[in-house]
């Protein structure tokens, strides 16, 4: 605890772990020993609403249309769940200590000031001052930390495929993936779902249903593997399948191979390296846990790995609660300030220096933080999809060709992120939704399928942080068999919610990928090939020049 004096009033700032019984009894012990005017916590208007078991208010479907809203909840809640654990380990309920000083002040009729900053806003300025990377460690982080690492890091390596597949298509033969070598991969899937398919079929009289399972699987991949790619017995059929499918078929096939490799080698190393014994815990003294606010430890932490996330969450409030403080010791105010021990110092630096806080505006809203390199190459990304049907327009190209175009662009993208949604657990006119938008989404990064996807389900099931809560008690039993475990999350509105969002936009993105690297050389083919459509673009350029010329003039 520290104390500070300035003008007619005093703030005295108590210094607690938000998880300690220890810091309960200290709260309540200084409260009533001081008998101050006001009892100031680290606490703002939802978060105090919750504590005294009020209802949150929930997100406005309107929020999330501005982005972020759910990568917000995901910060917020890989923060909240940390903190649970370590509570549930030392069986204190986080934020008894807070909740103690709110009873104790209000038990003696003194009045609660609530100091700390809109949690949805510390969020947000938490979320934009990270790069993209460390905003993916991150969930990937709380992916591999709250779920089976080995299974997260297949399903990751199964979405990183759908992309690679694309890729392989478009610059495979560079690095000698030919054709031939696609036709022998497509042989091998040909054989390794025919075998997988017949085992599923005939063996269900002499298997149960996982090991059917695990037999078909890899039966057919080891026949596959074999017979398919290495003896190429499977030659006849994949001539009869054209070009264009061995090519779709083989180069996705070695791309989601890919995926799934380095996805399970992902999930393994995180299996065995990454994950953290419970009992450890223990380790921590609570004593010491005073002097170290449980979260802001953490974040001290994550200050080398991210300083401007870590400074939206700690040395930003530090400010904020200072301000407050400082009007309340100004109006002659004696205060005492409940706050997490990480943040005591610097709330008292500036006590000491009040010349020195920062303007109060600079501590809300998300203005820019450097240069928006992602939505610099988004934007470009935009302006030459574009201009590509712009100029093929203005070409000799005809209306039946660009209809065409668009009607792939149009389908291939509604199909895969409506599906991915309805397969997620979205409601049908929320999948709708997302696949209606997806074509115009995928060529404007400041808008996302499942942006639109979450707002109609929200008009459906409301969702607001109490929903972190349950997460949180769902993934404290242990005990809970992994399927029980996946559907009682997805009974969540919250956890369902990032789910269809997630799965929405990347439905949309392997879109197209697909979109590129297959369909588009097919209506290059219609056009004369590379060279005819180079020569449409330009004869396009020009008669978009002369068009413009001609309305200057």
């Amino acid at each position: 605890m520290s104390e500070e004096a300035a003008g007619e009033g005093r703030v005295r700032v108590v210094g607690t772990a938000h998880v300690s019984e220890e810091s309960v009894r200290e709260v309540e012990d200084t409260i009533e020993t001081e008998r101050p005017d006001i009892v100031a916590v680290e606490l703002d208007e939802g978060r105090y609403r919750q504590l005294k078991g009020g209802e949150p208010d929930d997100i406005e479907p309107g929020d999330l249309l501005r982005g972020n809203t759910v990568f917000q909840f995901i910060a917020y809640w890989m923060l909240s769940y940390v903190q649970a654990r370590l509570g549930e380990k030392f069986d204190v309920t986080p934020g008894a200590d807070m909740l103690s000083a709110v009873e104790t002040a209000e038990g003696l009729g003194i009045d609660v000031a609530l100091v700390d900053r809109d949690i949805n806003e510390t969020m947000r300025r938490f979320w934009s001052a990270m790069s993209s990377v460390e905003k993916l460690r991150m969930i990937g982080g709380l992916a591999f930390g709250v779920g089976d690492s080995r299974g997260v890091g297949l399903a990751a390596g199964v979405v990183l495929g759908l992309l690679l597949g694309p890729l392989v298509a478009i610059f495979g033969g560079t690095v000698g993936l030919d054709l031939a070598i696609l036709s022998r991969v497509t042989g091998g899937v040909v054989l390794a779902v025919g075998v997988a398919a017949a085992v599923w079929l005939f063996g269900g009289s002499v298997l149960s249903a996982a090991d059917r399972a695990t037999v078909a699987v890899g039966g057919g991949i080891a026949v596959g593997a074999i017979a398919g790619v290495g003896l190429g017995l499977a030659a006849p059929v994949v001539d009869s399948l054209g070009p264009f499918t061995v090519r779709v078929v083989g180069s996705m096939a070695l791309g989601i191979l890919g995926g799934v490799a380095v996805g399970g080698l992902a999930g393994q190393f995180a299996a065995v390296f990454g994950g953290t014994d419970p009992d450890d815990v223990e380790e921590f003294d609570m004593a010491e846990l005073t002097d170290t606010d449980v979260v802001t430890a953490m974040m001290e932490e994550f200050r080398q790995f991210s300083p401007g996330g870590a400074a939206a969450l700690i040395d930003e409030r530090d400010a904020f609660i200072a301000h407050k403080l400082v009007a309340l010791r100004q109006s002659g105010a004696d205060v005492v300030a409940v706050v997490g021990a990480g943040h005591r110092e610097g709330i008292e630096r500036y006590l000491d220096n009040p010349a020195e806080l920062p303007p109060m505006a600079s501590l809300t809203g998300t203005g820019g933080r450097g240069i928006p390199w992602a939505k610099i190459v988004g934007t470009g990304i935009s302006i030459v999809v574009i201009g590509f049907f712009v100029l093929l327009a203005l070409s000799s190209a005809g209306d039946g060709a660009l209809l065409r175009l668009f009607g792939a662009w149009f389908l291939i993208n509604g199909l895969f992120a409506a599906g991915l949604a309805k397969v997620a657990g979205a409601r049908w006119l929320s999948s709708l939704a997302g696949g209606a938008v997806a074509w115009m989404t995928s060529i404007n990064p400041f808008l996302a399928p499942g942006w639109f996807a979450g707002y109609v389900e929200l008009q459906y099931n409301p969702v607001n942080v109490s929903d972190i809560s349950t997460l949180n008690q769902i993934l404290a039993d242990e005990e809970r068999p992994i399927p029980e475990l996946v559907s009682d999350m997805f009974a969540v509105p919250l956890f369902r919610l990032i789910v269809i969002v997630a799965a929405t936009n990347i439905g949309s993105i392997i879109a197209s990928a697909l979109f590129v690297a297959y369909l588009l050389p097919l209506f290059a083919l219609d056009l004369g090939g590379a060279a005819g459509v180079t020569r449409l673009l330009f004869e396009g350029a020009r008669n978009g020049w002369e068009i413009l010329w001609g309305t200057v003039a």
